[in-house]
């Protein structure tokens, strides 16, 4: 039989069935090992790793003895069963080793700067300068591969609930709402920019406008921000999705399963909400100190601010009484209830920057520490009745005006709960935040500004933006949440173009900046819009949730660094002279 150049079988396929054949096999030296005259070599590819031994009798052991980890082999050889004692049930080839007749260096490898052996921390500079060595290593290397079977089971899923996947543009126009833009700047048209999309949002809803009724696209979006762990700088992707005549229900309804059974063929025996809850953005933050909520916590806090109106705690009485908006809010913490955990906790919120964390811990039937003894032992049975905690267990108090101190709350949740083991690690825990302000108060500029997608519809319409207290507002605004992880954002969407106009006028803008900056869809919206909505899902996200990782650059191929570089490729780099004249551009970089 001839054999194919390189390969009659790859270095994942070979099995017991394959004892007493020749083969070939072409691949990477995962490793050398001598083993008292015998070379063991194990050759690696895309599909797996096979064990190849040659002895000092064969032809071609000079060969062997002089490759190095990387290299790249051909090699010919027979299958053999190994011995019983030898199988390696971990690697779908452990029953078999090739023993090895010809060796065929195809290319050789430099000293490594980096092992691709093993998943050890390494230096992550010297990772992404040699990303192409990176990526061969194991774990990187599947979630990778990973990455692009939930991508392929997205697409899968949305086009049997009926969607059909639509390309939007990449060079468009400068938004003047949400992040930096990246602009590209236009030869033919000098001094004029191009802007890289932050999200195909204008552009979907103008094709329900035109008739489409589903659309869905997995969708590179672009935003000039600081990198952060679960943000990527520069690029990213989504899935993106819009509805034509639906309410915001409809889209829950219909995206939920397909998300549902994306986790759960990912989930790798991990439990999926099946049901997702539908959490209130007001009610999220009161219970969880966040609109996006890590639900495998299960700590959800209280006001208990009449426990403490009038007590003997100045510190907190005093507040309430000369600020009716202040509260006082309870983060209980089940087997807490020790004063070592307690000042554990205190110590860290003064690391927080915050002048400390009240509490009281429970046993031998009373309430103990500071806050206990002032308020007395009526009102501290009262707390502990209203929260349901018992002996071993502590509580933890935070106070003042809500808008500001909710956040901190909701970190002290987290802690509490990682610290105390109480978090259901063995889950994806999903759920649709809902009802989220319309407005929010921009104290910089002294103004009101969206809170949210300025696109969507306010709830009331435009009665509403006519009548109603703008910061009242709640927008068919929804966001779905994992592991305390924000994964989607969507809404209705505003297609009335007066409504669309009055609601920009709140937040100053006049109706000619709205024609002018947001031409296309306000004309769109004279001539027949559908109510329409959708989603955006964040597919870095939930990659970086279904693989176990800490960080985005371990599931993208090929990410930016921190400072937004591109090391392997050198990006961003300078443009020539040339470039410069033909673009009309002169520079005028700050030392």
């Amino acid at each position: 039989m001839t054999l194919h150049r390189y390969r009659s079988h790859t270095c994942g396929a070979l099995t017991a069935a394959d004892a007493g054949n020749n083969v070939r096999l072409s691949g990477w030296v995962h490793r050398v090992r001598d083993h008292g005259g015998l070379l063991f070599i194990d050759l690696r590819d895309h599909y797996g790793i096979t064990q190849c031994v040659i002895d000092p009798d064969s032809a071609a052991f000079s060969t062997a003895e002089t490759v190095r980890s990387e290299w790249v082999l051909r090699i010919d050889g027979e299958v053999k069963l190994r011995d019983a004692a030898a199988v390696n049930s971990n690697i779908a080839t452990g029953a078999i080793e090739v023993f090895i007749r010809e060796i065929e260096v195809l290319s050789e490898a430099r000293e490594l700067p980096l092992p691709v052996f093993g998943d050890a921390e390494y230096p992550e500079d010297i990772r992404l300068r040699y990303r192409f060595l990176d990526l061969r290593r194991e774990k990187l290397h599947a979630n990778i591969l990973k990455r692009t079977k939930i991508i392929s089971a997205m697409r899968e899923g949305m086009e049997d609930a009926g969607f059909t996947e639509f390309s939007t543009p990449i060079l468009t126009a400068s938004s003047p709402e949400g992040a930096r833009d990246f602009l590209v700047p236009s030869r033919i048209h000098p001094g004029k920019f191009f802007a890289l999309p932050q999200a195909p949002q204008q552009y979907k809803q103008l094709l329900m406008v035109a008739g489409f009724d589903r659309y869905f696209q997995v969708a590179p979006c672009f935003r000039d921000e600081d990198p952060r762990a679960d943000r990527l700088p520069g690029e990213f992707y989504q899935l993106d999705l819009e509805m034509s005549f639906v309410t915001q229900e409809d889209v829950w309804n219909t995206v939920e399963p397909v998300m549902t059974s994306i986790f759960e063929q990912f989930a790798e025996g991990k439990r999926v909400t099946g049901t997702w809850p539908r959490i209130p953005y007001d009610e999220a933050v009161r219970k969880y100190g966040s609109d996006k909520p890590d639900l495998r916590n299960p700590i959800e806090m209280q006001a208990v601010t009449d426990h403490f109106r009038g007590s003997g705690f100045k510190v907190f009485a005093g507040q309430i009484e000369a600020d009716s908006k202040v509260e006082v809010w309870a983060i209980p913490a089940p087997t807490g209830g020790s004063r070592a955990f307690c000042d554990r906790m205190n110590a860290w919120a003064q690391g927080e920057g915050q002048p400390g964390l009240g509490y009281i811990f429970f046993k031998d039937g009373q309430g103990s520490g500071p806050i206990a003894k002032n308020i007395g032992e009526e009102r501290t049975e009262a707390i502990r009745v209203q929260l349901g905690l018992a002996d071993g267990d502590a509580v933890f108090f935070v106070c003042g005006r809500p808008e500001k101190f909710y956040k901190f709350a909701g970190e002290a949740r987290n802690k509490a709960g990682f610290d105390l083991d109480l978090v259901d690690t063995e889950q994806f825990a999903l759920c649709w935040i809902v009802d989220f302000p319309f407005y929010e108060w921009n104290e910089d500029e002294k103004r009101i500004d969206f809170a949210h997608n300025p696109f969507s519809m306010p709830q009331g319409g435009r009665d509403a933006l006519d009548s109603a207290d703008p910061l009242s507002l709640k927008a068919y605004q929804y966001d779905a949440v994992c592991n305390g992880f924000e994964i989607a954002s969507g809404s209705i969407r505003n297609q009335e173009p007066e409504t669309m106009v009055k609601a920009f006028e709140l937040t100053g803008k006049s109706r000619e900046e709205v024609e002018e900056q947001f031409g296309g869809l306000y004309r769109a919206f004279q001539y027949g819009a559908p109510p329409h909505g959708g989603a955006a899902f964040g597919i870095d996200r939930i990659v970086m949730l279904l693989c176990g990782a800490q960080n985005l650059r371990e599931i993208t191929a090929f990410p930016m660094n921190q400072q937004a570089e591109d090391l392997l490729m050198g990006a961003p780099s300078e443009a020539s002279a040339k470039q410069l004249r033909e673009l009309s551009i002169r520079l005028n970089v700050q030392k």
